[in-house]
């Protein structure tokens, strides 16, 4: 794998990101040179596959220059971990894309072999528990941010039907009847509640 140029500090990356929405082309190719490793990091769960290194490494810019274009500085944190799934999201596209042309592929189907030359079926790649770093690190970012969100938007009724709806804050989760039953309310009157409190929080994911 080829060296990448080091990536930027926060401090440049708000400035660069402030210079491309000003229109400065030049800060968007910045922007991206400066985050291709973040390909090269991404790709390495992949390089098992038969596909050729350059072509994924290829399909991860363009998820790469996605990112770049389509961050917004003032609902993400960091432009890296926001880059991370969109490079993923494009390399599954890619992967979904292929499974879809040929529907009699076979989950048990050798597609490949791994490094050690032990057969690959698509299977393990659909199973595979192992999460990649970049993932687990947005995740965590989107969750601090969720309850972030949760705590400043919401109401104290909204908030109450989100966490046992869902289970927030590692608490048990209900059903829409078993929130109506405890609060005293109409089942409808909960589902409505909720519906309302994710309008409120999906501008900010």
């Amino acid at each position: 794998m080829k060296s990448f140029p080091p990536p930027l500090s926060a401090e440049e990356e708000r400035y660069y990101m402030q210079k491309y929405t000003e229109g400065d082309l030049e800060a968007k190719h910045i922007l991206i040179e400066r985050n291709l490793r973040l390909v090269a990091h991404v790709i390495k769960k992949y390089q098992h596959l038969e596909d050729d290194t350059e072509d994924l490494i290829s399909i991860g810019t363009i998820g790469l220059i996605k990112a770049v274009t389509t961050f917004n500085a003032g609902k993400n944190t960091r432009l890296a971990t926001y880059a991370c799934r969109c490079i993923e999201n494009e390399i599954l596209m890619m992967l979904r894309g292929k499974r879809k042309t040929n529907r009699e592929t076979s989950l048990y189907e050798p597609i490949g072999t791994d490094r050690e030359g032990n057969e690959i079926q698509l299977y393990d790649i659909i199973e595979a528990e192992e999460t990649d770093a970049c993932t687990r690190i947005a995740e965590k970012n989107d969750i601090r941010l969720l309850y972030s969100k949760v705590e400043s938007e919401l109401t104290a009724r909204e908030r109450m039907v989100l966490k046992m709806r869902y289970g927030l804050y590692n608490e048990e989760e209900y059903t829409q009847r078993e929130i109506a039953k405890q609060l005293g309310i109409s089942r409808s009157y909960v589902s409505r509640i909720e519906k309302g409190a994710i309008e409120k929080l999906r501008p900010f994911f």
